[in-house]
């Protein structure tokens, strides 16, 4: 089972859009587990993102926020999340 390793930009965006939202912290917690579980369940609507991130994938959370992250052996890195068009920037 892959690891999640959170990075810094993550951690702190993830905080503040969960903020004063308790069932998005839920989902978040979920969506989480899941993508520890396997990052391409298709519930996640996993995809791999072109261009310069083209070394990254992206999923979602809910229907107009994506978490973005890179794939290692048994590590999943969790890079950013935020709205589509945030996260594709």
């Amino acid at each position: 089972m892959p690891k999640l390793n959170f990075k810094k930009p993550f951690v702190r965006k993830a905080s503040k859009i969960t903020k004063n939202s308790p069932p998005l912290t839920a989902k978040l917690s979920k969506t989480l587990e899941t993508l520890r579980d396997n990052p391409f369940t298709p519930s996640l609507k996993t995809h791999k993102l072109f261009g310069n991130l083209s070394d990254r994938y992206a999923c979602s959370l809910t229907e107009d926020i994506r978490i973005t992250f890179k794939l290692s052996d048994d590590t999943v890195h969790l890079l950013n999340i935020g709205s589509h068009d945030i996260v594709y920037d």
